[in-house]
């Protein structure tokens, strides 16, 4: 079980020449979850490393291991290479392998690693990971099960096999529970709180996704699935802000990372749009306030009679006519202008604040009966169309079940959906014109 870390000197840690192993690794990744000046104080410390002059072999495979710890794995391969060659320097070196999605490299370097004498059960699961990665599931599966009693006690272990089940179909309750097992290892472990992310996102439980989500970025290095997943889930929350935290996150480590970027566009969008409904909330209020009759307000007899005789009704009739025009009528003077004025304070408006501009609506083009061949397409479900997660979900809430339904619809009428940015809407125009169709108005 991981007990709740207690608070250490991070920098004497990773600059010191005090032990420097799984253990300490361990208590380092605990202590970055939970206490924010760790994360602060163990940057610090590798920029310390960083600058220093020439390092020796021990104090590189600390930088190495932290460039990890940190997201950067790209820096932890390359200064691990220069390490002293380590057992730890090995493993640390697979790791960041296969966070850049080099699983070969991160299998060869899992292997070196057992051969020098890292820790056995950790390098086969590393290597079984590495190979359910690449897609590689029964080989995965094989080399999982060359493990000892020595798996009871590994929470990598359950949480892989629970993960290897889920991508092979199993029912979801057997999956579960090996997940369960991997936490009741050690609850905080990251990989076995994605999995079962994932399983409670599909089957619609957002909530528990959303804390499993978050449960596992408590250890470092984050995951990216995680962070894009639980951006999605704060976007149908409306709660944008938490959103682009999650895609920057990826972004600080993998700048080029093409969904993060995207997924960063659009809800930056979405929430520019959630600031314009707050807008328009504010003018359905102001419109509300402009039907009032002037009568339910206390005025003088000779303002009342003024505006009765200039055919003035309600305060929205005051708001669109200017000050000059009050006052050209008989009788209204500076007295009755005030006092108008004050009326409509109280109200948040002012004399000719708005003007009344008539909407002219433009005509409707006649619809073309589509072909026989038309109609048969549009007919198709629109899973027809394997559209993204994000777009699929907002095509759902808009009640498009059908190509025929999508086609209906303008860009605009998608973009009403919140969530439903730019890039979506590229994304659905691409996948219509593969078919040669277009949104109506395109």
């Amino acid at each position: 079980m991981v007990s709740t870390p207690v608070r250490f000197d991070t920098r004497d840690l990773v600059t010191g020449t005090g032990p420097f192993g799984p253990s300490e690794i361990r208590h380092l990744l605990g202590c970055l979850g939970s206490d924010a000046s760790t994360h602060r104080d163990l940057r610090l410390a590798v920029k310390e490393l960083e600058s220093s002059g020439e390092r020796s072999p021990a104090s590189s495979v600390r930088l190495g291991v932290c460039h990890y710890l940190l997201g950067s794995s790209q820096d932890a391969i390359e200064t691990l290479r220069m390490s002293d060659g380590s057992a730890m320097a090995l493993y640390y070196q697979g790791l960041s392998h296969a966070a850049l999605c080099e699983y070969e490299k991160a299998e060869e370097a899992f292997k070196a690693a057992q051969r020098a004498g890292y820790d056995a059960t950790a390098c086969t699961v590393a290597i079984a990971e590495a190979l359910r990665s690449n897609g590689r599931l029964e080989d995965a599966r094989i080399a999982i099960e060359t493990i000892g009693e020595a798996k009871n006690a590994s929470a990598d272990y359950w949480a892989l096999k629970g993960s290897l089940h889920a991508e092979s179909g199993m029912p979801v309750v057997e999956t579960a529970e090996l997940l369960e097992k991997a936490l009741s290892i050690d609850p905080g472990h990251p990989a076995a709180l994605f999995a079962l992310g994932v399983i409670n996102d599909r089957i619609g439980n957002d909530s528990e996704a959303q804390s499993c989500y978050e449960r596992s970025l408590e250890r470092y290095p984050t995951s990216i699935g995680a962070l894009l997943n639980l951006g999605l889930l704060y976007e149908d929350k409306d709660d944008f802000v938490h959103a682009q935290k999650c895609y920057k996150r990826i972004l600080a480590a993998f700048p080029d990372h093409l969904r993060a970027r995207l997924f960063l566009k659009d809800s930056s969008a979405s929430g520019d749009l959630q600031i314009g409904e707050q807008d328009q909330k504010q003018r359905d209020r102001i419109d509300q306030v402009l039907t009032l009759p002037v009568t339910d307000f206390e005025l003088s007899v000779r303002s009342r009679n003024c505006l009765q005789k200039m055919g003035i009704v309600t305060l929205g009739d005051l708001a669109r006519i200017s000050e000059q025009e009050i006052l050209e009528s008989k009788n209204f003077g500076e007295t009755s202008l005030v006092e108008i004025k004050e009326m409509l304070a109280s109200k948040g408006i002012t004399l000719g604040q708005f003007a009344a501009p008539v909407a002219v609506a433009e005509p409707e083009p006649e619809p073309v009966e589509p072909s026989a061949d038309e109609q048969e397409i549009y007919s198709l479900p629109l899973t027809e169309l394997n559209l993204s997660v994000r777009a699929r979900k907002c095509t759902t809430k808009l009640g498009i079940h059908t190509i025929g339904d999508l086609v209906r619809r303008t860009g605009d009428d998608l973009m009403e959906c919140k969530n439903f940015g730019v890039t979506s809407l590229n994304e659905v125009r691409e996948k219509l014109t593969e078919r040669n169709l277009k949104l109506r108005g395109d």
